[in-house]
């Protein structure tokens, strides 16, 4: 059958490990399990540029990818004759043309990741905090010798207003309740009946953008939702106000973002996601004072890292031993085991 192979053990397969950023890939996962079966590569760079990549790849009959860090459309698939399988952490992956790989034999596989949704919302209030209080600034001011240069707000009896309420939002609310928050939440499709039932108000874009103290962005990134956030959602915003995304990076209009923090529109603002990753070395963003940044890390923590690289490790197995195991369509069915 078209992409699935037959048991073998007479060859050596080859297995590119791509973005192993941190450099714990064979760590994370017992490797050894594959046997002699599997030669492994892990890169820690990243590689964007089409040709580069093809160059590099082009000798890998197993690919295992970190989420969307690396892009396989089908421009690049139908120049890796040598693939037979690409391994995906978690259970969907917008970064590769599912069909392509179907039309040209290539199995795909995702894996679980428990851990990634409580991963993103820790670290969302982590950027919160520090942007409500400046800590990114004050932690290099007393590095460099100083004392107390910036006043910080507080959280306490401030608005969270939360965009989405998908499998993150809801998330969101207990804790900013616990801070003495007032929730409020609006998206295009948000029902006053989805937002009563989580215990928040449903309010309209106007009224949302223009009495939140903090907008946290929440949503799955399609092409209705880029620029979900642009010049006019930011010109409502207070002065005060801090906006923060952990979800995509063009949910929110880069250049209107820009503008906004440099011209006092809002006062802070923290993203751990961006238009391009990783974010250039000389990329504007990274010269805003005010602007926390993290380099796109909700979902990696150690129990997360565990379940991906594991996941891998089952993937390959099971394709070498011809019964491909979480085969992705389109994610549905796999995301329902993970939610």
């Amino acid at each position: 059958m078209d992409g699935q192979p037959e048991p073998t053990t007479r060859r050596r397969h080859r297995a590119a490990i791509l973005d192993d950023y941190q450099g714990v890939a064979f760590r994370m996962a017992d490797w050894a399990a594959l046997g002699d079966a599997v030669e492994l590569t892990a890169f820690r760079d990243h590689v964007s540029d089409p040709d580069e990549l093809v160059r590099r790849l082009y000798p890998f009959d197993i690919i295992a990818v970190m989420r969307e860090r690396t892009s396989f459309p089908r421009s690049v698939l139908e120049r890796l004759p040598n693939l037979r399988l690409l391994v995906t952490s978690g259970p969907v992956n917008a970064a590769i043309d599912i069909d392509a790989a179907r039309d040209l034999g290539i199995v795909v596989s995702g894996t679980v990741g428990r851990n990634g949704i409580p991963g993103t919302v820790e670290l969302t209030w982590a950027l919160i905090l520090a942007a409500a209080r400046s800590l990114h600034r004050e932690d290099a001011l007393v590095r460099a010798g100083g004392w107390q240069h910036g006043v910080g707000t507080v959280l306490h009896g401030r608005t969270l207003g939360i965009l989405g309420l998908g499998n993150i939002g809801p998330r969101m609310i207990p804790v900013a309740q616990a801070f003495g928050m007032k929730v409020i939440a609006w998206s295009r499709n948000l029902s006053a009946e989805r937002a009563a039932e989580l215990g928040v108000e449903a309010v309209s874009r106007e009224e949302f953008f223009s009495t939140a103290d903090v907008v946290t962005v929440h949503l799955k990134l399609s092409a209705r939702s880029v620029g979900y956030v642009g010049r006019e959602e930011l010109g409502l915003m207070k002065p005060t106000a801090i906006v923060v995304n952990t979800s995509r990076g063009p949910l929110i209009d880069e250049d209107a973002l820009v503008e906004a923090l440099t011209s006092g529109g809002i006062a802070a603002a923290g993203l751990d996601v961006y238009e391009v990753e990783p974010l250039p070395p000389n990329h504007r963003l990274r010269s805003i004072p005010n602007l926390v940044l993290s380099p796109h890390m909700g979902y990696v923590n150690q129990q997360t890292y565990e379940d991906y690289f594991r996941g891998y490790v089952e993937d390959i197995a099971a394709y070498l031993q011809g019964s491909p195991i979480r085969v992705l369509t389109d994610g549905a069915d796999l995301m329902a085991q993970v939610l």
